[in-house]
């Protein structure tokens, strides 16, 4: 996916919002809104561009820039959101797909950077998400396994996700804590299982207005991409109505924030976790999505892994005392050391 040339977009940023290109300092109050598309294709968005049915987000990149982001890891939700919203590998997660994983570390996520960066008081953290399998907080649980994996009325079956131990010779199923079952109690609002776009975008709207007297960083994931993906493959109608419905529910959030007068100050980022294997029902190899945003400090490709830290240097976060170091690299600066 090719690169808006930087040099216009340098030039229509100067005139249309002075301040973002020389004027800008560290001290603006930034406002981040992240929003994920579950599930979509850079091919299929591809496709989406030249029939120009993803108008808004064209419109935001013609302010930053979109741009290529590969995954070098697990093309699945679990992992996919989990680099993206802590910058960090599975190995110092936990969270190496939909099947292996746990809690992650507490203090890792942006959520948690930024409040403890700004202090609580001073910034609000909101989670709005469609979907409640693989973006969930549920704690750990340890379910006995009856003799025979029977019961009078019923078969037990294995819940999903777990794994048996045994304790004085009774078996336990055991499944562990979800990836953001630390991140909820360390933020202001965690929403997921809402489902459709509908309930999402409408619940996160309802979330900027509240929070238009506040800093805040929002994250707000609609699923029906994957969903329908699932369900149809990835060549149907039904899937790239769901991409169509992203936009425009991102052109509307977008709208939002002109009409509350916080645009101006509010960076958006849009990205995916994972593609969808090309006309399949599945993204079990599946590598390629993209980033767009109004950010112009924006200037490279990379993986999922960059976004975390494009965020928080954004926010003004300093990178070199976060413990453990990220694994990746802000979008805003070159990719140093080279990879080869």
């Amino acid at each position: 996916m090719n690169r808006i040339d930087a040099s216009l977009i340098a030039i229509v940023v100067s005139l249309v919002l002075p301040g973002w290109t020389h004027g800008e300092k560290a001290a603006r109050s930034w406002n981040v809104v992240l929003i994920g598309w579950d599930g979509c294709q850079r091919q299929h968005l591809k496709e989406c561009i030249a029939r120009n049915e993803v108008p808004n987000l064209m419109r935001l990149a013609s302010e930053g820039d979109l741009v290529a982001i590969d995954i070098l890891r697990t093309t699945d939700t679990k992992a996919g959101w989990t680099q993206i919203l802590t910058g960090y590998e599975p190995e110092k997660t936990g969270v190496f797909s939909n099947r292996r994983y746990g809690p992650i570390p507490v203090g890792y996520t942006i959520f948690e950077r930024v409040e403890k960066h700004f202090g609580p008081e001073n910034i609000v953290t909101v989670a709005i998400i469609g979907k409640k399998n693989h973006v969930d907080a549920d704690p750990p649980s340890k379910t006995r396994v009856l003799d025979g994996g029977t019961t009078p009325r019923r078969r037990r079956r294995a819940p999903r996700d777990s794994t048996t131990i045994e304790e004085r010779g009774i078996k336990y199923w055991v499944v562990p804590g979800k990836p953001y079952f630390h991140t909820k109690d360390n933020m202001d609002v965690f929403i997921n299982g809402l489902g459709d776009n509908e309930k999402v975008g409408q619940t996160a709207l309802e979330y900027l207005e509240r929070c238009k007297d506040r800093r805040f960083f929002l994250f707000v994931h609609f699923a029906e991409p994957d969903h329908v993906g699932h369900k149809y493959g990835e060549n149907s109608k039904e899937y790239n109505e769901g991409i169509i419905s992203d936009d425009v529910w991102t052109g509307r959030i977008m709208d939002k924030l002109k009409a509350l007068g916080l645009y101006d100050r509010t960076l958006i980022y849009v990205t995916s976790d994972h593609g969808f294997d090309e006309g399949r029902d599945a993204h079990l190899d599946a590598p390629y999505v993209f980033l767009a945003t109004n950010d112009p400090k924006v200037i490279r490709q990379g993986e999922r892994c960059d976004i975390a830290p494009t965020i928080l240097t954004r926010l003004g976060v300093d990178l070199r005392r976060l413990s453990p170091p990220l694994d990746g690299r802000p979008l805003t600066t070159p990719l140093a050391p080279p990879i080869w």
